[in-house]
C-alpha cells in the first residue's frame, strides 16, 4: 500500500499567512474566537476587522478552499450570533440622582439590553471624601472606554461653591465638546399637563441647545470688588464654529427624526434675542439664513425668547424643532418641562455626533426632597431610553418608554404627578412591566 506524506508547507505556492499555518478547522475556529475575545475586551472593531481579515488571507489560501467550507460557515455564523455589548458609564452623583439613576439601571436590565455598565463614584461624597472631583484623565477615560454615560444629578449643600458639580458636569460638557442639548418635549397623557385640551398627539417638539459657549464658559470677571463702584462683568462667547453646527445639527435632527405618530418633522424654529442683543444675535441670524438655504424642504422660522416663552404656554402645537444658544435654551426647556409633568418627566442628552455622549434627567439634585424616596424616577427611565436608543438598542428604547406610559396610565408613579408610590416602588413597577414585555 502506497502512502503519500503531506507535502511541507511552501511560501513559494502559498501566500504567507500572518496568523501561521492552521490546517485544521478546530485550529482556526480556536484562534478566531482568542481573536474574537481580544476585540470584545478592547472594543475596538479595527482589531475584529484586521484578525478577520488575516483570518481570511491566512486560511483560505490556494489548496484549503475547497475543502473548508463548511468551516467557513461556522465562522460566519460566530461572528453574526455574538453580540458586542455597549459599555456604559453610570455616575449617580447626588441628591436625588443616587436615588432614581438605580431605578434606571434597573429597568436597562429588565429590558435586556445588551449592555455592560460600569459604575464611578463622582459625586459630593467623594469630593468631600478626596477632595477629588474628576480623577486626572477622567474625561479621556470616558470618551476612550465607553459608548455612553448616563448621569443623575449633582449638587450638594455640604459643597456650597458647588465646584464639583462644575467640574463634573460643565466640564464633561465642555472638555468632550458635547456641543448639542437635545430635549425631547413630548407629553405622555393628556393629565400631565396643565393646559386645557392639550393631548399627547399636540406637544411633541424638540429644544436643541448649543451646549459649549455662551454665558457658561465663566467668562468674564470682578472690579472693585465690595465697594460701591463695583463693577461685574459676564461674557456671552458664541463662535461662528460653534453656532454653525448647532443650527446644522438641529435641520439634520429635523430631517432624520420623526414624531412619535411617525408624521415628519418639517420646521426648525431659531430662538434668540437678536433685538437687544445685536451682536450676538446677529451671527445667529446670518448663519441661521446661510444654513436654512441648504434645506430647502425644511421651513426656517425664527421667534424672539420672550414671544416664544408667551406662545409656548398659549399654544405648543406649533412648535417642531426649536434650535437657541445655552442660556435661552436652559431656561426655555423647563418651562417646556412644565408641559409634560414637570421636571421629573424630562430626559436630555448631551451629544456630539460619531463620539461618547452624555445623558441625564433635567431635574437638578432637589436637596430638599433626596434620601426622602418621593422623587419621580421617570425622567430618568426616559433618559436611559434616549440613550439606549441613541446607542443603537432601539428595541429595548421602545419597551421602556412603553412601559412608562403605561405606568401613566394606570397612575403607578410618584405623587408629583398624581401617584401615590414611592421612588423605589414607582422604578420597580416599570422594570417589571419591561420584563413582561418579553424579550427584544
Amino acid at each position: 500500500m502506497r502512502v503519500s506524506a503531506r507535502k511541507p508547507y511552501n511560501h513559494r505556492r502559498h501566500a504567507r499567512r500572518p496568523l501561521g499555518l492552521l490546517r485544521t478547522p478546530v485550529a482556526s475556529l480556536t484562534a478566531l474566537w482568542r481573536y474574537y475575545r481580544a476585540f470584545y475586551t478592547s472594543s475596538k472593531s479595527a482589531l475584529w476587522i484586521l484578525a478577520t481579515v488575516e483570518y481570511a488571507l491566512s486560511y483560505y489560501s490556494y489548496k484549503l478552499i475547497r475543502t473548508h467550507v463548511t468551516h467557513f460557515k461556522m465562522c460566519v455564523l460566530l461572528f453574526l450570533t455574538v453580540e458586542q455589548k455597549k459599555r456604559i458609564a453610570v455616575i449617580a452623583g447626588d441628591g436625588i440622582g443616587r436615588e432614581v439613576i438605580p431605578e434606571a439601571v434597573n429597568v436597562i436590565k429588565a429590558s435586556g439590553a445588551a449592555v455592560e455598565l460600569t459604575d464611578f463614584d463622582w459625586g459630593a461624597e467623594r469630593y468631600l471624601g478626596d477632595g477629588v472631583t474628576v480623577p486626572p484623565d477622567g474625561f479621556a477615560m470616558l470618551g476612550r472606554d465607553f459608548d455612553a454615560i448616563l448621569v443623575g444629578a449633582f449638587g450638594d449643600p455640604r459643597v456650597p461653591s458647588n465646584i464639583h458639580a462644575k467640574e463634573i458636569l460643565l466640564g464633561m460638557r465642555f472638555k468632550m465638546d458635547l456641543y448639542a442639548n437635545v430635549r425631547p418635549v413630548r407629553l405622555l397623557d393628556a393629565s400631565l399637563c396643565p393646559l386645557k385640551g392639550i393631548e399627547p398627539k399636540d406637544l411633541d417638539f424638540v429644544v436643541i441647545r448649543e451646549n459649549t459657549e455662551g454665558v457658561y464658559v465663566d467668562a468674564g470677571g470682578v472690579f472693585k470688588q465690595g465697594t460701591p463702584d463695583e463693577i461685574a462683568v459676564q461674557e456671552d462667547i458664541n463662535s461662528r464654529k460653534g453656532v454653525e453646527r448647532i443650527i446644522r445639527y438641529a435641520f439634520e435632527y429635523c430631517e432624520r427624526h420623526k414624531k412619535q405618530d411617525g408624521s415628519p418633522r418639517k420646521r426648525v424654529l431659531m430662538c434668540d434675542k437678536s433685538n437687544a442683543m445685536s451682536y450676538a444675535g446677529g451671527l445667529w441670524q446670518r448663519v441661521f439664513k446661510e444654513v436654512g438655504r441648504e434645506y430647502p424642504q425644511i421651513a426656517a422660522e425664527h421667534m424672539y425668547v420672550d414671544a416664544l416663552c408667551t406662545q409656548m404656554v398659549r399654544d405648543p402645537r406649533q412648535f417642531d424643532v426649536i434650535v437657541t444658544n445655552n442660556m435661552f435654551g436652559d431656561i426655555i426647556t423647563d418651562l417646556a418641562a412644565g408641559l409634560q409633568g414637570g421636571l421629573g418627566m424630562a430626559a436630555s442628552g448631551n451629544i456630539h455626533p460619531g463620539k461618547t455622549s452624555m445623558f441625564e434627567p433635567v431635574h437638578g439634585s432637589a436637596p430638599p426632597i433626596a434620601g426622602k424616596d418621593v422623587a419621580n424616577p421617570l425622567g430618568a427611565i426616559l433618559t436611559a431610553a434616549m440613550m439606549l436608543g441613541h446607542v443603537g438598542l432601539a428595541r429595548e428604547a421602545e419597551k421602556i418608554e412603553g412601559a412608562v406610559i403605561e405606568a401613566v396610565r394606570q397612575k403607578k408613579i410618584t405623587q408629583d404627578i398624581g401617584g401615590s408610590l414611592g421612588t423605589r416602588e414607582a422604578g420597580e413597577w416599570v422594570a417589571r412591566r419591561v420584563s413582561q414585555s418579553g424579550p427584544s
